[in-house]
């Protein structure tokens, strides 16, 4: 089994069962301050889920690429990932979970041909939020699961979202295969991480909104959201039940991996391989939705897996990786032209980080753990070369000292984090729906005063500010800028209609409709007018008049890589 031929199995049966393919969203959200990458399939459907008609009706599928950075610490077994694809089906507020749950039973033994001995499922338990899922239970007895292989286990486990501190979530039952290992105890279950038990679907039953004030409330409408990890499925179709690093999605890589470095994949040599396998391929994927590597937000992951990999070849070869040969190996990753210069400059730029924290090293008396967290926040220095360099010296270094300073450092950042995206997943209050409004506006002024060069290439609000990211090969003079504020803002003051219309994405650019994300789009799309000035294809959401509005300042602007640049605007009424 194929991962190619896994997605085509999985879509074609759902269509048949009535669902609307809808692409794969980019990796980084659009308009959604509150998370850095798309982790789950449901994740760009989130207006929908909360009510707002689909284009494409009530039932949809589609294979998400997502990213986790949560599971980083844990790459290097068989199954975790930071990048993998995700299957998912919808039913955005039409079957429930006799449907739901029936579609995977025959799509898991009839279509995947799984034996049903094989399979063992999950439901929950219940607590003071939201009872015991014994509906489930039932329909799963219904349809020939065993009770004793029906486990009841805790909101940990069987409770999915939301992903933000507010947002769509609900109780979930999750599908599992049984490897046909020996149980690790007389406790052993589905929960158990000894590898008995891979779970290989989850069935989210989304019937509640957590709110503000951490109360669960019943959703407008009850939903269906589900998810299949194409690679852990692979491996488990394949035989490679515990190993995706032998699929087709990472053994081309692991293959380069072993030809560059002269190193078999086997022993301890497994796990640095599929680090450095799923560092570049996750790195790769984000460059090509055009993220760059940099300090802050996504830049800074693509940074630390680049030098990740780089530090992990170092570990198998004995030698930093080079740009040529991390090229080499991401040469067997469907890639954009650009990726060559990206990890060209990044290399050189981690060389010089290495040899400043060289220097460091060689002015400290004593290496301790303090010491190694020191070098890796000031420099990026990672812990494995400062660990080496001590030993040369005669020393250690207590991982245990390092691993306290780097947790202490991680619990003031996720502080900060929760502070940042408090508004919760999608955020759509009133004021940032005139910012989402704003940014039509802003486009087309753009537009107007530089050239039809100009489009946009992403976008960020928050409840404080917009941030929109355009095409233009150099900055903005201060004319130029008051220009597109006067334009804006007079289209604002005239009050002009917002109005929708379904329709093709052939017909929407055929009508002039902006669309600049290709392959992000369904069949049908929704296309937003703001009077007869600005035309664009997206998904929402919008005020119904420019006068909501208030008034707008663009506040500064700044360059994000060449050809590219970022503008910052604020309302200067209205919230």
């Amino acid at each position: 089994m194929t991962t190619s031929s896994l997605k085509k199995l999985y879509l074609d049966f759902f269509v048949k069962k009535g669902h609307q393919i809808i692409p794969s969203a980019s990796l980084v959200p659009e308009n959604d301050p509150t998370a850095l990458f798309i982790s789950a399939g449901m994740h760009p459907l989130v207006p929908y889920l909360l009510g707002e008609p689909h284009p494409l009706g009530k039932k949809l599928c589609s294979v998400q690429r997502c990213l986790r950075t949560g599971d980083i610490d844990f790459v290097g077994d068989g199954f975790h990932h930071t990048f993998f694809e995700m299957l998912g089906n919808w039913s955005l507020g039409d079957y429930w979970k006799k449907e739901a749950i029936g579609y995977s039973w025959e799509f898991l033994t009839k279509i995947l041909q799984i034996p049903a001995e094989k399979i063992s499922v999950s439901c929950f338990a219940g607590d003071q939020d939201a009872p015991r899922d014994e509906e489930t239970a039932q329909i799963w007895q219904n349809l020939g699961i065993p009770r004793e292989k029906i486990h009841f286990l805790g909101k940990k486990e069987n409770w999915w979202g939301p992903i933000g501190q507010t947002g769509p979530c609900g109780p979930d039952t999750e599908m599992f295969y049984d490897t046909g290992k020996p149980v690790c105890g007389p406790d052993c279950n589905v929960a158990c991480q000894c590898g008995k038990y891979l779970e290989i679907w989850n069935d989210v039953f989304m019937q509640y909104e957590k709110t503000a004030a951490g109360r669960y409330r019943w959703l407008k409408q009850r939903n269906v959201d589900t998810g299949m990890g194409v690679e852990r499925v692979t491996a488990v179709l394949s035989g490679f039940e515990g190993d995706d690093y032998r699929t087709d999605a990472f053994w081309p890589i692991v293959e380069k991996i072993q030809s560059v470095s002269g190193q078999k994949y086997a022993g301890k040599n497994q796990v640095l391989m599929r680090i450095i396998a799923d560092h570049l391929r996750a790195a790769v994927f984000l460059i090509n939705d055009g993220v760059r590597p940099g300090n802050i937000e996504q830049g800074y992951v693509v940074r630390r897996l680049l030098r990740r990999a780089a530090v992990k070849m170092r570990l198998l070869t004995g030698k930093l990786a080079s740009a040529g040969e991390l090229k080499l190996i991401t040469d067997t990753i469907k890639a954009k032209k650009e990726l060559a210069a990206v990890i060209g400059e990044e290399m050189v730029k981690f060389e010089k980080t290495l040899d400043r924290g060289l220097r460091q090293v060689k002015k400290s008396k004593n290496f301790d753990g303090k010491t190694a967290f020191d070098l890796y926040q000031s420099y990026g220095f990672p812990f494995e070369i400062t660990q080496e360099l001590a030993q040369e010296c005669g020393q250690k270094i207590s991982q245990q000292a390092f691993a306290k300073e780097l947790t202490q450092h991680q619990q003031i950042s996720r502080q900060g984090a929760t502070k940042k995206f408090a508004g919760g997943l999608a955020d759509h209050s009133a004021v940032v729906t005139k910012y989402h409004t704003a940014t039509h506006l802003l486009q087309q002024a753009l537009r107007d005063v530089l050239g039809d060069q100009v489009h946009q290439i992403g976008s960020n609000i928050t409840a404080e500010r917009l941030r929109f990211d355009f095409t233009h090969p150099q900055a903005l003079t201060s004319e130029e800028i008051e220009k597109v504020e006067k334009i804006v803002n007079q289209k604002i003051k005239a009050g002009l209609p917002v109005t929708m219309t379904t329709m093709s994405l052939a017909e929407a650019k055929k009508q002039g409709g902006l669309a600049f994300f290709e392959g992000r789009y369904a069949d049908k799309v929704k296309m937003y007018s703001i009077g007869d000035y600005s035309k664009e294809v997206c998904g929402g959401p919008h005020v119904t008049s420019t006068r909501e509005i208030g008034s707008i300042k663009v506040t500064r602007q700044k360059a994000v890589g060449a050809g590219r640049r970022r503008l910052y605007a604020t309302l200067a009424h209205g919230s």
